[in-house]
């Protein structure tokens, strides 16, 4: 079961569909410890990333989705999601979770913000995306992007204006700046992508799928 965790604001029922539709169960909950205990854990993020964080933290989801973490449970987040994966964020002056070494900042002036719409990712690496080198259209809305991000978390990046990281993955830790579940055909492959790996984790003995 994937826990997709509910902060009151998303479209979290469609990408709950999507899962599914891949083959997978999904479980859209605001509780943080039923959230806990599922298989993998995804965060839709939408909005103000200093808002997004001010709520996990009143719900107490940022313990939850830690707690998680460092017993070994995939964790995803999508668009805002993914930014808050890191630390310093220039949207609100807030700080993210600190799980993978980077920072979020507004994409650079000579474009118009938010970049919304399709774009090409492009892997910068053979991952459960692809292989490198391959191109796929996904569909994006954000005005701020990851810097500072490991190269060896980086599996896809996207040029709009600027090159930065669209898709990152580090052992159970995945995110994208993009909507898999608004990318048609491409969103449904992540996914299930994704849904697979879960299933695999779930094979390994307790402490041997660790961070």
């Amino acid at each position: 079961m994937i826990g997709v965790i509910d902060y009151g604001a998303g479209n979290l029922h469609s990408l709950a569909r999507g899962i599914v539709h891949v083959g997978g169960e999904a479980l859209v909950s605001a509780d943080p410890d039923e959230l806990a205990a599922q298989d993998a854990i995804v965060l839709p993020g939408v909005g103000h990333a200093g808002q997004l964080l001010d709520r996990l933290r009143h719900l107490e989801m940022d313990r939850a989705i830690l707690g998680a973490i460092d017993r070994g449970v995939p964790f995803f987040g999508i668009c805002i999601g993914m930014q808050i994966m890191f630390g310093d964020q220039e949207e609100g002056g807030a700080t993210g979770l600190g799980l993978l070494p980077g920072r979020v900042r507004h994409l650079k002036p000579g474009v118009k913000a938010p970049h919304m719409g399709w774009n090409l990712a492009r892997l910068s690496r053979d991952s459960p995306l692809g292989d490198e080198g391959d191109e796929r259209y996904f569909y994006f809305v954000h005005s701020f992007v990851a810097d500072d991000v490991a190269p060896d978390d980086v599996v896809a990046t996207t040029t709009y204006g600027e090159t930065f990281p669209s898709a990152v993955i580090r052992n159970h830790l995945w995110g994208t700046q993009f909507h898999p579940e608004k990318s048609a055909d491409n969103g449904m492959a992540l996914l299930r992508a994704f849904v697979e790996m879960v299933d695999a984790r779930r094979l390994v003995p307790a402490g041997v799928a660790g961070r």
